[in-house]
C-alpha cells in the first residue's frame, strides 16, 4: 500500500508543480488538465489490459502503453503499476517506462523556458 501512496504522491506533486508553473505565468491550467486527463485514460487502459491478461484475451501492445506514458500519462501509469500490480515486474518494460517519464518531464521543463513557451504559444495559437 505504501508504494501506491508514494506513486500517488509523486503524481500529485507533479500535477501541482505544473499547475503552479502555469498559474505563475498567468496561463490557463490547460497543460495540467491535459496531464490529468491523459493520466486517467492511461490508468483505465492499464486496468483493461490487466483484466485481459487475467482472462487470456487480447492485450494492449506495450508500445501503446509507452506512448501514453510519453504523452503525459506516466502518472496514471505509475499509479496503475502499483495499485493494479500490472507491468511492475517486467524489467524491460520498466526501463522503457522510466525513459518515457524522463523524456516527458524534460519536455515539460523545456515548455516553461522562453523558447518552450514560444513553441507552446505557437501550437496553442494554431489549435485554438
Amino acid at each position: 500500500m505504501s508504494k501506491v501512496i508514494s506513486s500517488s504522491t509523486i503524481s500529485l506533486v507533479f500535477f501541482m508543480a505544473v499547475g503552479m508553473a502555469e498559474w505563475m505565468l498567468n496561463r490557463t491550467l490547460m497543460l495540467v488538465s491535459a496531464f490529468v486527463l491523459i493520466s486517467g485514460i492511461t490508468f483505465v487502459i492499464y486496468a483493461i489490459d490487466k483484466r485481459a491478461a487475467q482472462k487470456g484475451q487480447w492485450r494492449t501492445p506495450e508500445a501503446h502503453l509507452h506512448l501514453l506514458a510519453l504523452l503525459g500519462g506516466w502518472p496514471g501509469a505509475m499509479i496503475a503499476q502499483q495499485a493494479l500490480r500490472h507491468k511492475s515486474q517486467k524489467a524491460s518494460f520498466r526501463l522503457v517506462y522510466w525513459m518515457t517519464l524522463i523524456l516527458n518531464c524534460g519536455t515539460v521543463v523545456w515548455l516553461f523556458t522562453p523558447s518552450g513557451l514560444n513553441a507552446l504559444n505557437s501550437i496553442l495559437g494554431e489549435i485554438l
